[in-house]
């Protein structure tokens, strides 16, 4: 499913939905800052998505990092809670979501790296190198807050 996001747009569609959603940022042993590529806008993120029926936020995270990377984690600590309603998200299927979303830290027990119906790239990225990339400023600022290395987790 495609989908826009507005950022502080005055002309952005009116949110319809909300929806919890969650992320995770991810570094390996040397740092480097797990990224994907999205299949549904092309920007650069770190992995994450909804919350589904049934599960706990953490396991939402280590399920949606799976999913996307093909990568195994364990969360370790809360980066953030992010509720931004100047950051809707629409869908083309008509859902107009505004931004709700939990970021998690994590680190990796197994798997090995492969992209999916979600991510068509998967790369492990040096923090310096992040600027070049095509990231959302909402992404970005959770980067920035796990980079940080904040003694409490951000909110909004």
């Amino acid at each position: 499913m495609a989908r826009v996001d507005y950022f502080h747009d005055p002309n952005a569609p009116k949110a319809n939905s909300l929806r919890p959603a969650v992320s995770a940022f991810v570094q390996d042993e040397s740092g480097q800052v797990l990224m994907i590529r999205r299949t549904d806008n092309d920007l650069y993120a770190i992995p994450g998505g909804q919350q589904e029926v049934g599960e706990t936020l953490t396991q939402a995270a280590t399920r949606e990092v799976h999913e996307e990377t093909g990568l195994k984690i364990e969360i370790t600590g809360l980066i953030g809670l992010y509720s931004n309603p100047d950051h809707v998200i629409a869908y083309d299927d008509g859902e107009i979501r505004q931004e709700f979303s939990i970021c998690f830290r994590g680190k990796v027990t197994g798997g090995r790296l492969c992209t999916s119906s979600e991510s068509k790239e998967v790369l492990w990225i040096p923090p310096r190198s992040i600027g070049e990339l095509n990231v959302h400023p909402s992404i970005s600022l959770r980067i920035n807050h796990a980079l940080s290395d904040r003694q409490t987790p951000f909110f909004t």
